[in-house]
């Protein structure tokens, strides 16, 4: 079971390089960082953890854009994979991020993975002119239309919230792994299997033998060969007992929060949260 990090960036504290940088070189397999465009100030959109209006950390509001803070991470670091956790592919042009995907991805050395999300801030959401019930929809053709341009020599895609006619666009990654971060559920499982990779679970998501079992019952019904990504957002400490039921029932990586304390700081808890896991180095 591979281990990453997931960095809540913002305007303050460790920036998305140092904190990459210093993953690496404690041994961690990933770097995460998350998305939001804006957050509007009247909502009517529940957070999942505070089930209402309140956001549960500032952060929300100083949030880096996830691709650049990336390409920072990917200039100061040589083997860590670079992904989002998660990022929202509808809240931006298809193509236009098809491109910025695609370069990262070919100017790090094919390290990056499109963690992807329905979007739980329907407001957020709607300001991109994207309605909350069509979401799903929304995301899926986001993601055809990228593959599309990812994969073919002329690419086209007709939708309807996509559409473009045949066209080049080059560099070319192949298949960029796509993970969904979303709540357990025969939907959620349903999509993945339907149109992903793999899945990275929520807090809210506590029985994760259970989940993947279930999401293995979707994949298989789907057709699909092999098994999920499975990916789980960690809440709890690390325990042996813990690791080791996660790593029973098939868990391909389990994602750290890092705290939002200064950048010295930072680098040490990654030192030690390493070596709490025993990671060896890679430096």
């Amino acid at each position: 079971m591979r281990h990453g990090v997931v960095l809540f960036t913002s305007d303050r504290g460790i920036t998305p390089g140092r904190a990459a940088r210093a993953a690496e070189q404690a041994g961690f397999d990933t770097f995460y960082v998350p998305e939001h465009t804006h957050i509007p100030v009247r909502r009517t959109a529940a957070h999942p953890g505070t089930g209402g209006a309140a956001l549960p950390d500032d952060r929300y509001l100083r949030t880096l854009d996830p691709w650049v803070s990336l390409s920072a991470a990917a200039a100061l670091t040589s083997r860590i994979r670079l992904a989002t956790a998660v990022a929202l592919p509808v809240e931006s042009d298809p193509i236009s991020l098809a491109k910025t995907i695609a370069s990262l991805d070919w100017l790090s050395g094919g390290r990056v993975v499109l963690g992807a999300g329905f979007g739980w801030n329907t407001d957020e959401l709607a300001d991109h002119r994207v309605p909350a019930h069509r979401r799903r929809t929304a995301l899926r053709e986001h993601v055809e239309a990228m593959r599309a341009l990812w994969t073919q020599e002329e690419a086209s895609y007709s939708g309807e919230f996509v559409e473009f006619g045949p066209s080049w666009a080059y560099p070319k990654p192949g298949r960029i792994p796509l993970l969904i971060g979303a709540g357990a559920g025969p939907k959620t499982f349903a999509w993945i299997a339907a149109h992903a990779d793999g899945w990275i679970t929520t807090p809210a998501d506590t029985d994760v033998p259970l989940d993947a079992q279930r999401l293995r019952e979707a994949w298989a019904a789907a057709g699909r060969p092999g098994e999920p990504a499975i990916h789980v957002l960690a809440t709890r400490k690390p325990t042996p007992a813990l690791l080791s039921q996660w790593a029973d029932c098939g868990v391909a990586e389990a994602i750290w929060g890092l705290p939002d304390k200064p950048a010295d700081e930072v680098e040490e808890f990654i030192a030690r949260h390493a070596a709490r896991l025993a990671l060896g180095s890679g430096a």
